[in-house]
């Protein structure tokens, strides 16, 4: 006889609370008129964050919790992911919510009569708040799902708005069409090679949830075979969305293609969300069969670091300048996944949160920097900007000092944390690799510093425009955010040391 399954629907609130947020999206969609539309959609969303922001922090507790079955845990580190998300989607929505980024009609094509007509008649892509949502949910579900169904339904739905939403750009909508094609047709690869992993992990071991998956391996009751090919192919689909080599070819034409703000809230909140499942994932599914697969992830963080930071070095975009750089970044994390440690995963959690909000800060100013054709992200065109607008010059800087990992910024604490935690564990190679790449990054991060502040515009095109007081608000609390947890780490270390472990 089937009974009902029990939900914990306390825990499960702030994931649906967001939710609620969407749909009532979509309704304002098909419902409000036009000219309230953008205000609406705005209020709701920012509501809904708030919403669930403030019910996650009511239902913390010093234990963890199962919310669905065995197909939802919410422990330490997936609740202090989810509030990450929470807060990266408040200021991606910040930035979001300035309609000149985005195309006024996405279905018209490029250079048409149709698409004239609707820059004419002032239209918004409104849809991008709702779609928005939708993401923000399957990001908040993917690092507290503990069953390979669940698991791949909040990959999906975390991934298909934002397939969209790389489409949407105002301006360059060649590049922006393209940079959406090869972010779906890649991911869908991707998405694939997730769910054969699974099955292949499900045929080991006879459950679908990763303690069951323990278990199995524990008691070498199935074909290793399977298990080697579950845990590869799983993993390509996991290292896809964190944008390891060699799956990280999308990354740059998408970074680049996509409308910028779409790109700063994707960089932070996708990132957090892919490595809240991947850390989930190896920590608790795969940690009996470490020895598996450890050499295999060291082997890919090596590449991955090494790899993005040399690319990073002859990009002319700065848009693909920081998806190189957020390349390397991914290789500082997955030396955590390596480590299987607490203090490994506890770095991991503060180093995902600080490189975030400096993320979307950094993005939001590129969407400031413009000429009379839009927004200008070649970076020889930045030349001299420190000039004529030292504030916006100073604050990018702030963050990419952060990116580099400069003393007395956020990333300065972050890396030190990994590498200290890596070196514990005795990957001692992955940290002298880790060490010399971040000197690597030094280089083209201070380069670009140079360019803004010390060297003599060539032109007198570009300028900032004056941003929108909600992008303001945005580079305003990343800048803070930056600054404070590289002077006062131990507001936020100890917070995500209190959260770092997983529901066994």
């Amino acid at each position: 006889m089937l009974s009902a399954p029990n939900l914990d629907y306390e825990l499960l609130a702030p994931i649906m609370i967001i939710l609620g947020g969407a749909l009532i999206g979509v309704l304002i969609e098909a419902f409000a008129k036009p000219a309230w539309r953008a205000r609406l959609q705005l209020v709701i969303s920012l509501a809904a964050i708030v919403i669930s922001f403030n019910q996650l922090v009511r239902v913390r507790n010093d234990g963890s919790s199962i919310a669905a079955v065995t197909s939802v845990s919410v422990d330490g580190a997936g609740m202090f992911l989810q509030g990450a998300i929470l807060i990266f989607a408040f200021l991606g929505i910040l930035v979001i919510a300035d309609q000149d980024n985005f195309a006024p009609q996405a279905s018209a094509l490029p250079g048409s009569a149709e698409e004239a007509a609707a820059i004419q008649a002032g239209k918004q892509q409104t849809e991008v708040f709702p779609l928005t949502m939708f993401a923000v949910a399957g990001m908040m579900l993917f690092p507290v799902a503990t069953d390979y169904i669940t698991l791949f339904v909040a990959l999906e739905v975390l991934s298909l708005p934002l397939y969209l939403m790389a489409g949407l750009s105002r301006r360059r909508r060649l590049l922006s069409q393209e940079a959406a094609l090869k972010y779906f047709l890649l991911g869908a690869y991707s998405s694939a090679f997730f769910l054969f992993g699974a099955a292949l992990l499900y045929g080991y071991s006879g459950t679908i949830s990763l303690n069951g998956l323990t278990d199995a391996i524990r008691g070498n009751t199935g074909n290793d075979v399977f298990l080697l090919l579950g845990i590869i192919f799983l993993s390509v689909g996991l290292l896809f969305k964190v944008g390891a080599v060699p799956f990280h070819s999308w990354k740059p034409d998408v970074y680049q293609g996509a409308p910028t703000p779409i790109t700063g809230f994707m960089a932070a909140a996708t990132k957090a969300a892919a490595f809240g499942a991947t850390l989930r994932i190896f920590y608790l599914g795969l940690d009996a069969a470490q020895t598996s697969w450890k050499p295999f992830i060291a082997v890919i963080s090596v590449i991955t670091m090494i790899v993005g930071s040399l690319a990073a070095i002859s990009q002319r975009d700065m848009k693909r300048m920081l998806a190189y750089s957020s390349i390397a970044h991914a290789g500082f994390v997955l030396t955590a996944i390596v480590s299987l440690s607490e203090n490994a995963l506890s770095a991991s959690l503060f180093y995902l949160f600080a490189y975030g909000v400096a993320t979307i800060g950094a993005f939001a100013i590129i969407t400031i920097v413009r000429d009379s054709a839009g927004e200008v992200s070649d970076v020889n065109r930045w030349i001299g900007l420190g000039k004529k607008s030292p504030l916006v010059a100073s604050v990018f800087s702030l963050f990419l000092l952060s990116f580099a990992g400069i003393p007395l910024t956020s990333g300065f604490v972050g890396k030190f944390s990994i590498f200290s935690a890596a070196y514990e564990s005795g990957n001692i190679m992955l940290v002298v690799v880790g060490v010399l790449s971040s000197a690597i990054a030094v280089f083209f991060y201070l380069r670009v510093i140079l360019m803004l502040f010390f060297t003599d515009a060539t032109n007198d095109s570009i300028s900032v425009v004056i941003p929108s007081i909600l992008t303001r608000i945005s580079i305003s609390i990343s800048a803070i955010f930056t600054i404070i947890l590289g002077i006062a780490p131990s507001l936020l270390f100890d917070i995500a040391q209190d959260f770092a472990y997983f529901l066994r």
